[in-house]
């Protein structure tokens, strides 16, 4: 029998093999260390588009939360000077009642209708005073003026009560869709992120060009087309905004999201529109795609959450998303819902 052979340590045997591969010009790696394939560049662009769109969906969201919140501020405002208006007539009413009180004691002691007007619940007051028939009519008319004056203090406190935890509200909703936006934001930055050093290349490019267009288009003279009037003024200062940066929640001067932009447009020619753009959908006359005029407000997607002004020819200026600049674009380039003229 022949000397049987013993069997190589696992060590050399994972040796031998990796040998043998080597120079059979197979490369082996290591499968959990293997890194993942780069997304590629269609795939990316459609994800990080569809992110782009939901999160204008949320700043559209941000802006009307943050219109509510202006307008709460406002009321709650006005309504705790009525409080303090009505708290300072109480107390002059009150002084009044003192004032009773302490002629009385000079002269020998308080009357008893006197002192239940003192009382701090003229309601109560009243209601006994009646019952007790202790209420001459000078008193009595005091009394009816003190009893109105808190019933008006009361009724303002209850609604600076609940105006006060509606703006709660309204800033709870406003720090949700702040995040909501930057979450959506920062995740398609990432996913630029993770394409290749070319394919990256390839990004920069697009952003560039675009860009350099915008810039091209800023520096174009004033605008000269058939718009006369207010229409003109609108187009006028759309097109001065060329170049600018989208800034999501702005309104200019430096930077614009949508509707900021439309408004601010508006505003220049002395017309007031709603904040949020599906707002704006209601601030003039539905205008049918063929009578479209320069100045006049197109609307995109079925919620109506991008909005940009017409300038002829088929073409809008409109603030696009965050990472580019106020440009022109067809506006078949988005889903067309359609206009209006304010």
């Amino acid at each position: 029998m022949g000397k049987r052979r013993k069997p190589s340590p696992p060590g050399r045997a994972r040796l031998a093999v990796l040998t043998t591969a080597m120079a059979g010009g197979v490369v082996l790696t290591a499968g959990p260390a293997q890194a993942e394939p780069a997304p590629g560049l269609a795939a990316v662009k459609e994800e990080v588009d569809r992110l782009n769109e939901e999160a204008e969906q949320s700043i559209e969201r941000y802006n009307g939360f943050q219109e509510e919140q202006q307008k709460l501020q406002g009321e709650a405002g006005r309504i705790q000077e009525k409080v303090a208006r009505g708290q300072d007539a109480m107390n002059e009413l009150r002084t009044q009642l003192g004032g009773i009180a302490a002629d009385q004691y000079r002269t020998g002691g308080i009357d008893p209708s006197v002192r239940l007007m003192l009382d701090s619940d003229p309601g109560a007051y009243l209601a006994r005073a009646s019952a007790q028939n202790q209420v001459v009519d000078s008193q009595a008319a005091l009394l009816r003026q003190a009893l109105a004056e808190q019933r008006r203090l009361d009724q303002d406190r209850a609604e600076a009560t609940a105006t006060l935890a509606q703006l709660d509200r309204a800033a709870a909703s406003l720090a949700g869709e702040k995040k909501a936006v930057q979450d959506k934001l920062a995740k398609a930055q990432a996913l630029l992120n993770k394409l290749s050093a070319a394919d990256r290349a390839k990004v920069n490019a697009q952003e560039a060009a675009a860009t350099r267009a915008s810039r091209s288009a800023a520096e174009r003279p004033a605008y000269t087309g058939p718009a006369t009037g207010r229409a003109a003024a609108v187009v006028q200062f759309a097109y001065s905004q060329l170049g600018k940066p989208y800034v999501w929640g702005a309104t200019g001067p430096s930077g614009y999201d949508c509707s900021g932009l439309t408004g601010a447009a508006y505003r220049a020619a002395g017309v007031q529109l709603p904040r949020v753009s599906q707002s704006q959908w209601n601030a003039g006359a539905r205008i049918a795609r063929a009578d479209l005029r320069p100045g006049d407000l197109v609307f995109f997607y079925g919620d109506l959450h991008h909005v940009g002004l017409y300038i002829g020819d088929g073409k809008m200026i409109h603030a696009p998303r965050t990472g580019k600049n106020v440009e022109v674009l067809p506006i078949d380039a988005m889903p067309y819902v359609g206009a209006v003229r304010p």
